[in-house]
């Protein structure tokens, strides 16, 4: 019985759930990409990277969603993370839009925050959107690495990102709902992660301040005074004397600048 057949047959929630459960079972091979994923990030985010996600309609709520949990938190409490969702600047969404045309939304904002190293995470259900596609080229000439969730694969958008989760179902709406269910499972790799990247940080801050401190200059110790002989006066010549006045021995005390009893001059260099 295909698919139609059985959401004809079905009321509307069965099919639904018909359409969800087919899809399913594919999409557990997303696992491992999610870990992988989910590591990566934790490490870009704690070492002072930031994450870009956007999306259009349905999956700009879903990109978000995506942000909200890291900046706050999933489950327990952590430090917040850098996530930014590019629609949701709807000053610049509209400025971009009505000055450089709505395939540019994204495209720009990519150039303005994404750095090399930061990672650009776009949601797309048809995986056909112009200004999606705009924003992957803008970040690979940036620097970015650059991720999707999708539908169906093969699509424009997950053949232009470095890599892609494709959800094989051919219902938008079945699509949105596991883009959420990896939007969760990605936030928790992340915090699982999270441990592991701080020590890893720091570990990597600990070695830079030891390496910086062993090429600083040593300080040699200067000449110890009492291990060496008094000085000779015969063997070292003295400042031009203009009388006989008091043989010059031992320390000298120079107030402001001025010896006193250099009648006038500057005493000796001590």
């Amino acid at each position: 019985m295909t698919t139609s057949t059985r959401a004809a047959r079905a009321g509307l929630l069965d099919a639904h759930l018909n359409l969800l459960a087919e899809a399913l079972l594919p999409y557990r091979a997303a696992e491992p990409l999610l870990a992988r994923w989910g590591t990566e990030l934790a490490g870009i985010l704690v070492g002072g990277g930031r994450l870009l996600v956007a999306g259009n309609g349905g999956s700009a709520a879903e990109a978000q969603h995506l942000t909200a949990e890291l900046v706050g938190r999933l489950r327990d409490d952590r430090q917040p993370l850098s996530a930014i969702a590019l629609h949701a600047e709807t000053s610049a969404l509209t400025a971009i839009g009505n000055d450089y045309g709505y395939d540019e939304v994204f495209a720009r904002q990519v150039r303005a925050h994404g750095r090399p190293g930061d990672v650009l995470l776009l949601m797309s259900t048809s995986g056909a959107s112009g200004n999606l596609l705009a924003a992957v080229d803008a970040a690979r000439e940036t620097g970015l690495r650059c991720w999707a969730f999708t539908g169906p694969a093969p699509n424009p958008l997950a053949g232009a990102c470095h890599e892609a989760l494709t959800v094989a179902s051919p219902d938008s709406q079945v699509v949105q709902e596991l883009h959420l269910v990896s939007t969760h499972v990605l936030c928790e790799y992340v915090d699982r992660a999270l441990p592991t990247a701080l020590a890893a940080l720091a570990g990597q801050t600990a070695a830079v301040t030891a390496t910086r401190s062993a090429a600083a200059p040593v300080d040699l110790p200067g000449p110890v005074v009492d291990d060496l002989p008094g000085p000779v006066v015969d063997e070292l010549p003295g400042p031009p004397v203009a009388d006989a006045g008091p043989v010059r021995a031992g320390v000298e005390v120079v107030v402001d600048g001025v010896d006193p009893a250099a009648d006038g001059h500057r005493g000796d260099p001590a």
